[in-house]
């Protein structure tokens, strides 16, 4: 093969191989985890329809359990595995293409025990905070996050490494109006609490007994007016007068952990 062709031929191979690089995301309807803690949690979800995965030999040795008979891997060096990733992303070794989850829907998170809360994020968008939110949700076990659909990331490699498996745990539903699907909270029996941080009363205060919804919004315009005018209280988190607010996902942490301890 001429140098030419052989140069060509390259190019060509790098840009099958990088599908939907710096998110995760390949072809429509698939997503691509990387990562070992993203990528066990992945092929042990009996709910994920997977299709390949790349990987370098130490990344799949370093994989708790063997991988089934027959499952298609296809051995890389490092570098070839980083055209998948984000830019420098730490992919160790291991990225997964598989087929995109199930659509929750809201009826499936309204049944859960009554020590167990909602979290509603409006107008979150960082798929890093998104992902670092799921992962607190299912620390302290909440019954599922709820986004709205227009308003949201995307399910992918991003939001499955800063889940760091939660994403196969806890579920994430995803609706078209937010300010509806807080009423049926409602209905269900949730005292939904705003976050916001002009708010009267800490979150020690606001909490009840029974279930909640904690609701937060994006970081620096926080909650919309309208979704504020559906929750059942305000409150905010009791932080020092040295820093105006805390990141989105931080300030999801802390509040699970207060519901986490209420119930104590």
């Amino acid at each position: 093969m001429a140098k030419g062709d052989r140069k060509r031929a390259l190019r060509g191979r790098a840009g099958r191989m990088q599908g939907g690089r710096g998110s995760g995301r390949a072809s429509a309807g698939h997503v691509r985890p990387w990562g070992r803690h993203a990528v066990e949690a992945a092929l042990k979800n009996p709910e994920r329809n997977h299709r390949k995965l790349w990987a370098t030999r130490d990344g799949v040795a370093s994989l708790d359990g063997e991988l089934p008979p027959g499952f298609p891997v296809e051995y890389a060096d490092a570098q070839d595995l980083a055209r998948f990733v984000a830019r420098d992303a730490p992919h160790q070794g291991l990225v997964l293409e598989c087929a995109a989850l199930e659509d929750r829907h809201i009826e499936d998170v309204l049944e859960g025990g009554p020590l167990r809360p909602l979290i509603v994020l409006d107008h979150v968008t960082d798929p890093h905070n998104v992902g670092a939110i799921l992962r607190s949700a299912a620390a302290f076990g909440a019954a599922g996050i709820v986004t709205q659909d227009r308003h949201s990331p995307p399910e992918s490699g991003v939001v499955a490494k800063a889940a760091s498996g939660a994403l196969e745990i806890v579920p994430w539903v995803r609706v078209v109006n937010l300010a509806r699907a807080l009423d049926q909270m409602a209905e269900a029996g949730f005292w939904r609490i705003g976050l916001a941080g002009e708010a009267q009363s800490n979150l020690a205060e606001a909490l009840p007994t029974g279930r909640v919804a904690l609701v937060l919004g994006a970081e620096g315009e926080g909650m919309r007016h309208n979704i504020a005018a559906h929750c059942d209280a305000l409150a905010r988190l009791p932080i020092s007068d040295a820093i105006e607010s805390l990141n989105v996902s931080n300030a999801a942490a802390i509040s699970l952990y207060a519901v986490a301890m209420r119930a104590r």
